[in-house]
């Protein structure tokens, strides 16, 4: 059984930052692509990011790249979304996911395993 925790979220002023992590309770870490997406309010669910196990080769939405960077520390279990430059159209419920590969996921905006999510609320 796998279980996802996330933390990091909160209110930040418009170009700020923030940290997201995830740690990752259960089955072997090293095996899964991990994965990063939101839900805004009175918005349906997207893809942020992703990330491969094997080669950490990384996936980002177009709407992110530039701002976002997602890693992976697989000592720790832990998947982290790094948030440069906030805009008030990043908030949203930040969610982890994993599934077992980081383009899969990139593609069909879904994940095997989900967090409950953390808030994210930017300010203008």
């Amino acid at each position: 059984q796998v279980q996802l925790v996330e933390s990091g979220g909160g209110l930040v002023q418009a170009g700020g930052s923030l940290r997201l992590s995830c740690v990752f309770f259960g089955r072997t870490f090293g095996s899964y692509a991990m994965g990063w997406f939101r839900q805004a309010p009175r918005k349906e669910r997207e893809f942020v990011a992703s990330i491969n196990w094997r080669d950490e080769s990384t996936y980002y939405a177009d709407s992110v790249k530039g701002r976002f960077t997602i890693s992976r520390d697989n000592a720790k279990n832990t998947v982290y979304l790094q948030i440069a430059n906030l805009k008030p159209e990043d908030t949203a419920v930040y969610y982890c996911a994993a599934s077992l590969r980081a383009d899969e996921m990139a593609k069909s905006g879904r994940g095997d395993y989900w967090g409950k999510g953390t808030l994210v609320t930017v300010s203008s």
